[in-house]
């Protein structure tokens, strides 16, 4: 199964995520990278490549993060990792974890769980 990472800059948002993910799909590896080492706001190199680790696979990784430095943090931990099939995702961070959970859990490959993500970007929660 693919996993999936949550990065945020909250340890309590991160976690939040892969909760409601993992009710969804609870068979899905999801890990939460979120917050400081200390439990302060901010992002951490090294929780993102423990969380990464923690769900890596051949089937490959997806990262999902909130804003910011998360992406910027992501993008260097990318950057030093020597493992294929590890994929940053831009799309809405609560809806596109649950996605992915329910996508992966279903055996969808990387590639086909990042074509769903893409449209969930301009999925609507009301109706007009």
């Amino acid at each position: 199964m693919v996993g999936i990472v949550i990065v945020s800059h909250s340890q309590k948002l991160a976690e939040g995520v892969a909760e409601i993910s993992k009710m969804m799909a609870a068979n899905a590896p999801i890990a939460a990278a979120g917050g400081l080492e200390d439990g302060e706001l901010g992002t951490s190199y090294e929780k993102i490549c423990a969380a990464v680790e923690e769900v890596y696979s051949a089937d490959g990784v997806i990262i999902l993060m909130d804003m910011g430095s998360a992406v910027m943090t992501t993008e260097m931990v990318l950057e030093d990792l020597d493992k294929p099939n590890v994929k940053m995702i831009d799309c809405p961070l609560v809806e596109g974890a649950v996605l992915a959970a329910v996508e992966s859990a279903g055996g969808r490959s990387l590639e086909e769980i990042s074509e769903r993500m893409e449209e969930s970007r301009t999925m609507k929660k009301i109706a007009d």
